[in-house]
């Protein structure tokens, strides 16, 4: 009897330890199903289906504090397409969290590129998404999921609701000193994924992750996720296709933005000997979601000359983003130009990638439909430090080598041609060169 007495009390007693850490921890979210409209790449028909949606955060916190959240689909609107087997870890979602009530916002999500193999026709898994959001004002705090889009092999499905959706979660904010503190939930981003490694040179897996792309917590650096962009180019003899990895980088310089855009892994021999001030390479940002409009980023000429048979390098592109609207605003790798020895080689997106997400606030002369023309001046293979993984620099890849570089080259008529990225046009003749 005894026995059975003890045996009780410790499950009546635990039993209200539970509940007290049900109190205290993270919000017991309930599911919430909204009518989804789904618009696929192009060639594919748009899909309406159901998004089920989980919202996990804490119960309680208070002003000041930067809680992080986490969107759990449960089910997605749209399947795999019966057109192509996904593999595992090709597919990655991101998505818009909308914060009302006592404080209304809008928080980026972001999930790493983890699920299981999907078959051709068969649900789409997708991974947990997470973002922060900086607590400002007392009172019942509600988040609501809104759009999504989920990215594989380079390509978005992006999906919006079609009915008013019901929040799923509600944080109860209490007034506070106003310090900062994060109460995190279980769920975490794969630490392997490019959109969570954080801004050591080595961008190793496995490091602590980068801020979120939420720029309301006081947050000056923003790093980009890396895209795989599609070109299509016109050089002087012909078209080119090729892909190239891009990451755009943020840092926050008053009501503006300080942007670098990093070609990574990308280096070439050069065929010839070019000289030094004959390569001139700049982009286009292009701007979505709240602000419309692009941002000019430029990169210095070479410094140096380049032997043949050296690395030719692609340095970082830098310029300034005024923005023109307030909201979230996306920004990805536009049209991508390179001058050289008298020649232009023009690369435009087959698709658009977005990189680097901000909340931003609306300027007096921002963008808003304008183009920005300021560019950088960075050195070569340099740049602003952006609170990004440090890279080389280079251009597109075709996946011809273990470098994932572009390295084919072509010689015709006399013309080198870097191809798909940048072309160096020559008279025959070393003497005629110099």
């Amino acid at each position: 009897m005894r026995r059975a007495g003890a045996a009780a009390l410790a499950l009546v007693l635990g039993g209200a330890g539970v509940a007290l850490g049900l109190a205290a921890g993270t919000a017991q979210a309930a599911e919430v199903s909204y009518a989804t409209h789904c618009v696929p790449p192009a060639g594919i028909d748009p899909v309406d289906g159901t998004t089920k949606v989980e919202i996990t955060a804490p119960a309680t916190a208070k002003v000041g504090d930067t809680v992080d959240v986490v969107w759990k689909f449960t089910q997605a609107a749209s399947r795999n397409p019966d057109i192509i087997d996904l593999p595992a870890d090709s597919v990655q979602p991101s998505g818009t969290l909308k914060a009302a009530g006592a404080q209304s916002a809008s928080v980026a999500m972001r999930g790493p590129r983890k699920n299981p193999a999907i078959p051709k026709g068969a649900a789409m898994t997708l991974s947990d998404m997470t973002g922060t959001l900086k607590l400002t004002t007392a009172g019942e705090v509600t988040l609501t999921p809104d759009a999504y889009t989920v990215n594989a092999f380079s390509t978005d499905t992006k999906c919006a609701p079609t009915e008013t959706v019901q929040p799923s979660a509600t944080i109860n904010v209490t007034a506070g000193d106003g310090g900062s503190s994060s109460t995190s939930p279980s769920a975490s981003p794969d630490p392997t994924d490019s959109a969570s490694r954080s801004a050591s040179p080595s961008g190793s897996p496995g490091d602590t992750a980068s801020a979120s792309p939420s720029d309301g917590t006081g947050q000056t650096d923003f790093t980009g996720e890396e895209v795989q962009v599609p070109y299509a180019c016109k050089t002087p003899i012909g078209d080119k296709a090729a892909t190239s990895p891009v990451q755009i980088n943020a840092r926050k310089n008053g009501g503006s933005y300080d942007l670098t855009v990093k070609f990574k892994k990308s280096v070439m021999d050069s065929p010839v000997d070019i000289p030094a001030g004959s390569v001139k390479p700049s982009m286009s940002v292009v701007l979505g979601g709240a602000d419309k409009g692009s941002v000019r980023v430029e990169g210095p000429t070479n410094s140096a000359a380049i032997k043949s048979g050296t690395p030719i390098e692609i340095p970082d592109l830098t310029g300034t983003y005024k923005p023109g609207a307030t909201g979230t605003t996306t920004l990805a790798p536009g049209v991508l130009t390179v001058d050289a020895l008298g020649t232009t080689t023009t690369c435009t997106p087959k698709s658009s990638q977005v990189s680097l997400t901000l909340d931003t606030t609306g300027q007096a002369g921002g963008a808003a439909g304008g183009t920005s023309t300021s560019g950088g001046t960075s050195t070569s293979g340099g740049g602003s430090a952006s609170g990004s993984t440090s890279g080389s620099g280079g251009l597109a890849e075709t996946g011809s080598d273990s470098h994932g570089a572009l390295k084919a080259l072509g010689l015709v008529s006399g013309t080198a041609i870097l191809l798909g990225v940048a072309v160096f046009t020559f008279l025959p003749g070393r003497r005629r060169l110099r």
